[in-house]
């Protein structure tokens, strides 16, 4: 028995990925992750609070994972040479 869908995928299928103890891990939320850790520690070795680092870390993690995120799906489309020769 063959089943067909006609429904389309909104899925994405070119996100760059990491192969993470055999499965595949978008890069975004590998570089959110290292932001987010860096920011923990930093605030952390600066400020001496443990309450301002998880709080400052896990902000900057979870905006850089969106940012990250959206920029991935939907990226900018880089301006052709007329345009950029036509708005002079």
């Amino acid at each position: 028995m063959t089943f067909t869908s006609t429904r389309m995928s909104h899925r994405p299928t070119a996100l760059r990925s990491v192969d993470v103890a055999g499965i595949a891990w978008p890069v975004y939320k590998l570089e959110a992750l290292a932001l987010g850790s860096f920011v923990f520690v930093a605030t952390l070795v600066l400020a001496g609070s443990l309450h301002a680092a998880v709080l400052a870390g896990a902000a900057l993690a979870v905006a850089a994972w969106w940012t990250l995120r959206l920029t991935e799906l939907h990226p900018t489309a880089p301006a052709s040479p007329g345009q950029a020769a036509g708005s002079q």
